[in-house]
């Protein structure tokens, strides 16, 4: 969720909502093959815009999703494999099992982030934060990320004006509101309480550096929903996903406050 209008210069482009019709193949015509190659490029983009939005994801959860069959979608994933778009591992299941191996997820590769225009100004952002660490020390660096992150702030407390005051409900209309910035985000409620879940993130790279642009959101996240949140996963430090967790009967904060990221995957 990181203010990437003020690192870049400009404003990130939303990513198309999921479950969007999605229009049957191209049918080969006179064009032949070029008709073919069109679909094939067509329904790897749908694939790939699909991770980005849900992060690691089966065969059969992307499938269902486009409307493919099992054959039609793994060749469509062995083929982005071989060209370095998408890596697998293993599902992470919670608690107990059945029988036999975990299904396998999907994940964008870095080398596909960066085609999809989330990485495009890194280096100018790294070094120019790496300047201002040695000019000014960790501190002035957290500064800067509270800064930037200010103008998104306002954007999504204006947006939840009439979400209320329970903070899953807040974390909703902050999820529809992160969404609508093009952050791709959903927020669910789980057995602990609910869990605020963002899919894109900009500058995952320039975070992974500098962990204060990780901190100054986290901060963001918990004064708008009004509450302590945990972060428990980020794109940053090798995740899927940018994870959140909202308590059930969280403690409030006022702005202002500290909250630490906290990861429990390690």
């Amino acid at each position: 969720m990181k203010n990437a209008a003020a690192l870049s210069g400009h404003q990130p482009t939303a990513v198309p909502a999921l479950g969007a019709p999605v229009s049957a193949p191209a049918v080969t015509t006179s064009t032949g093959l070029a008709g073919s190659a069109a679909a094939e490029i067509s329904t790897r983009d749908r694939v790939t815009q699909l991770l980005l939005e849900q992060g690691a994801t089966t065969a059969a959860q992307l499938g269902a999703a486009l409307g493919l069959s099992p054959a039609a979608i793994r060749r469509h994933l062995d083929a982005m494999l071989a060209d370095g778009d998408v890596y697998a591992r293993e599902q992470t299941v919670q608690g107990s099992r059945g029988r036999g191996r975990p299904a396998k997820v999907f994940l964008l590769t870095e080398a596909a982030r960066v085609r999809c225009g989330t990485h495009h100004y890194d280096n100018m952002a790294t070094a120019a934060l790496r300047w201002i660490a040695r000019s000014g020390g960790s501190g002035a660096v957290e500064a800067f990320a509270t800064e930037q992150v200010s103008a998104l702030e306002s954007r999504c407390r204006t947006a939840m004006e009439d979400a209320g005051d329970e903070p899953l409900a807040r974390a909703e209309a902050l999820a529809a509101a992160l969404t609508a910035e093009g952050y791709a985000a959903n927020a669910t409620t789980i057995a602990s309480g609910g869990q605020l879940c963002q899919h894109h993130c900009p500058v995952a790279h320039v975070a992974a550096e500098f962990p204060q642009l990780c901190e100054a959101e986290t901060a963001v996240i918990s004064r708008l929903v009004g509450t302590h949140v945990q972060r428990l996963a980020t794109i940053a430090h090798g995740d899927g996903v940018c994870t959140t967790h909202i308590p059930t009967q969280p403690s409030r904060v006022q702005s202002g406050n500290p909250v630490t990221t906290v990861r429990t995957d390690r």
